[in-house]
């Protein structure tokens, strides 16, 4: 079945925009895996805008179901995964002062240094995703590099779902097709939410995990949190 982690980094750009310890991210990702969250994301940039190094560091010893730590390789990110070590890191291509990631990894232009990555991590036990556009080339590109899994970027799926559902998903299907022949274990995320999940699901079920974090963290402004994340732990039953 389809994991759910929960990307709580919404929850500390709250926290900062304020000042001190309200809310706490701690004490949200403790609750997030109490009412049913099967992992915990944090996306931790340079600038440090949202979720900060020692956050990761405090949230390691909480997290009981499997923590995974997003953001561009450069050396300090690194030596936070080396220190940390979460179960999984998902290697993601964005620039420090970028919004939010708005691309995959070309897999192939940046073998050299995604194939070292994935050794470096791995060789502590760590699993590699590799964040990647759907394109079955840059798939395959990733397995070359040694990964475990490679991450689906699904902006564009959800741009084009609400006019049409089956045009949106079909080259995801075509590049998850590519990962399972491949022997990669298979994540998505990015602009998933609870009109679109289920139909992504449904037609790719061999989905390892889906990272949601924006979308949840807003609806659960509206319903609650323990609502918002069993209304997408539902989701991902319909769809399978």
């Amino acid at each position: 079945m389809t994991r759910l982690s929960v990307n709580i980094n919404k929850i500390a750009t709250i926290r900062n925009a304020r000042g001190g310890n309200v809310p706490d991210v701690i004490a949200a990702a403790v609750a997030c895996e109490r009412f049913g969250a099967e992992g915990i994301t944090v996306h931790p940039r340079p600038d440090e805008r949202h979720i900060r190094y020692d956050d990761v560091r405090r949230i390691r010893p909480v997290v009981r179901t499997e923590l995974n730590i997003e953001g561009n390789p450069v050396e300090s990110f690194r030596k936070l995964v080396h220190e940390v070590r979460p179960d999984q890191v998902t290697l993601v291509p964005d620039a420090p002062d970028a919004l939010t990631s708005s691309a995959g990894w070309d897999t192939v232009a940046n073998r050299r240094l995604l194939s070292a990555i994935c050794g470096e991590f791995k060789a502590e036990g760590i699993r590699v995703s590799i964040f990647v556009d759907p394109d079955p080339d840059m798939v395959k590109a990733a397995a070359d590099c040694g990964a475990d899994r490679v991450e689906l970027y699904t902006a564009g799926y959800a741009e084009r779902f609400p006019a049409s559902p089956e045009e949106a998903v079909r080259p995801y299907v075509r590049a998850a097709e590519a990962a399972r022949e491949a022997g990669l274990g298979l994540n998505a995320g990015h602009d998933l939410n609870l009109d679109n999940l289920s139909f992504y699901i449904s037609r790719i079920p061999w989905t390892d995990e889906v990272s949601i974090g924006h979308a949840l963290i807003s609806d659960a402004l509206y319903l609650g949190l323990e609502t918002t994340i069993r209304k997408y732990l539902d989701c991902i039953v319909r769809g399978i």
